[in-house]
């Protein structure tokens, strides 16, 4: 069997695998395969198939993949309600434990527990909102 052809068979299996799995590496690699085809076809040496391969494939996944991730996952849109608290920062207004207290997160006064169980957080510490849970915010101190 001629290598252009084992390449063009390589393409396609790749290519079927990107269709299930969607990650576009496959896709990439499938590409490359198809470069060095018409690499081979033009009578590339074997080994410098193998070369071109991996040049070609290193060159896509570490430069093509993040462009085109970036236009296939849509942008995060805006946080409305208690999603657009997470990751804000509040002060402990008073001693906050893994069962109890309250910080100030935008101006209003919310109950709160630490985030970690063991963790006894002082009032007038800058924490960061981890979590909301009903009207208890979970925070973390900010180092």
């Amino acid at each position: 069997m001629d290598p252009w052809l084992i390449w063009l068979i390589i393409a396609a299996v790749l290519a079927v695998a990107e269709i299930f799995t969607l990650t576009a590496a496959l896709g990439m690699l499938s590409a490359a395969a198809l470069a060095t085809a018409g690499l081979a076809a033009a009578g590339l040496p074997p080994v410098l198939q193998l070369v071109a391969y991996a040049l070609v494939a290193a060159v896509s996944l570490l430069f093509v993949r993040p462009v085109a991730l970036r236009h296939l996952l849509p942008p995060q849109g805006p946080r409305f309600g208690i999603d657009a608290l997470i990751g804000k920062t509040a002060l402990a207004v008073s001693e906050v434990t893994g069962t109890d207290g309250r910080v100030r997160i935008d101006g209003e006064e919310w109950s709160a527990r630490s985030y970690d169980d063991t963790l006894v957080i002082a009032p007038g510490t800058t924490v960061d909102v981890m979590e909301i849970s009903g009207t208890t915010a979970f925070v973390y101190p900010r180092d």
